[in-house]
């Protein structure tokens, strides 16, 4: 099957560059399209991606937020080969923008409607403080093309129940939901739960690292954070002792500290939370937030608990419940399974077949 492939940009590698590798190796022959590359940072099969003219820019691979509004003229540009049977973007800016030649469908896997547009105020600190008040002008400009653009995607797949409700908020269509994939083949339980509490991601303030040192700093347990960031020294000098930061850990060191946590500890909003979903394959416990991708995969005294709001009172109140109570890892661990490569790649399967409408060709990984 001719399939041609689209992502963003590809300069670290995080939860949607995960996706989009698990895109190509149900396609490994598709070519591969995204605007900005670090080929060092990427594995082998991405890392012979063609870029757009914003490869060359100064500071695009350091600062690539900063290049956002000269991502719809890169994806304008652009040009797809004439014979092809489909186009998949793995999108969560402009991908989706991609122009597939006339009559060719185009699959988006959406990992959220642009942030930077949709959600100014919480994404504006990306941007340098002078610049915010022209940015936030580019901004509504980008809800519009946003919007105006979204047509060019013949199906929609959303990576959570939360982004399916904001791709029909924003562009008034369905979406289907195919969870992203996870390595539950590696993410396994294994040996004895320890009494430490785990925190796993950048240190920013998206990801609230600063409410998850203060309540700590009020509690009996002990807790590993592991991460770098920009707030990385300022939550140094403000922990207390039990609090102990690991800048980085190879996979196993990873996989060792879900297997003896506690519970991890991800007061986030996510729009899916592949972090989340590592910690349950490993039959660990997750403390999240009842909103985003945490409402997909945390089931309450089955598999966490959930926090209402970002507050430290209540994350504290309840750090102290998952002190005292055993979940079984079980489990946990069972409904780990849904977001499994194989059920990634059947899923996707699934609506490529329906999109395309030849179950002969599009059931085919090349």
């Amino acid at each position: 099957m001719r399939v041609a492939l689209a992502q963003d940009w590809l300069v670290r590698y995080a939860g949607s560059e995960r996706v989009f590798e698990a895109l190509r190796e149900i396609y490994p022959e598709a070519p591969v399209y995204t605007t900005i590359l670090e080929p060092e940072r990427m594995p082998p099969t991405l890392r012979s991606a063609e870029t757009s003219f914003i490869q060359w820019l100064p500071g695009s691979h350091s600062h690539h937020e900063w290049f956002v509004p000269l991502m719809p003229l890169a994806w304008r540009r652009t040009k797809l080969p004439a014979e092809l049977d489909l186009v998949i973007s793995s999108s969560h800016c402009c991908a989706k923008a991609v122009r597939p030649p006339a009559g060719v469908p185009h699959i988006c896997y959406c990992h959220t409607p642009i942030r930077y547009a949709w959600d100014f105020e919480t994404e504006r600190q990306r941007f340098p403080a002078p610049l915010r008040p022209i940015a936030r002008v580019m901004m509504a400009w980008f809800r519009h093309w946003d919007r105006a653009v979204s047509p060019r995607v013949t199906r929609f797949v959303a990576n959570s129940s939360a982004v399916k409700q904001r791709i029909e908020l924003y562009y008034g269509r369905d979406a289907e939901i195919v969870h992203p994939p996870v390595r539950t083949e590696f993410f396994t339980p294994e040996g004895e739960r320890g009494e430490r509490f785990l925190f796993v991601g950048r240190l920013t303030g998206y990801k609230r690292p600063d409410l998850v040192v203060e309540a700590f700093a009020e509690l009996p347990f002990e807790i590993d954070i592991v991460g770098r960031g920009q707030q990385l020294e300022p939550l140094r000098r403000r922990a207390t002792a039990n609090v102990h930061f690991i800048e980085q850990v190879s996979d196993e060191d990873l996989r060792a500290l879900y297997r003896r946590a506690k519970a991890l500890v991800y007061p986030i909003e996510e729009d899916f939370g592949i972090v989340m979903a590592e910690a349950t394959a490993c039959g660990t416990p997750v403390i999240g937030l009842a909103r985003g991708g945490a409402s997909d995969i945390v089931e309450p005294g089955v598999s966490g608990w959930l926090l209402e709001n970002q507050d430290i009172g209540e994350l504290r109140s309840v750090v102290r419940r998952a002190a005292r109570e055993e979940l079984d890892p079980a489990p946990i661990r069972a409904g780990a399974e849904r977001f499994s490569f194989q059920r990634f790649r059947a899923a996707m399967c699934e609506v490529v077949e329906a999109v395309v409408g030849n179950t002969g060709i599009s059931g085919r990984s090349g």
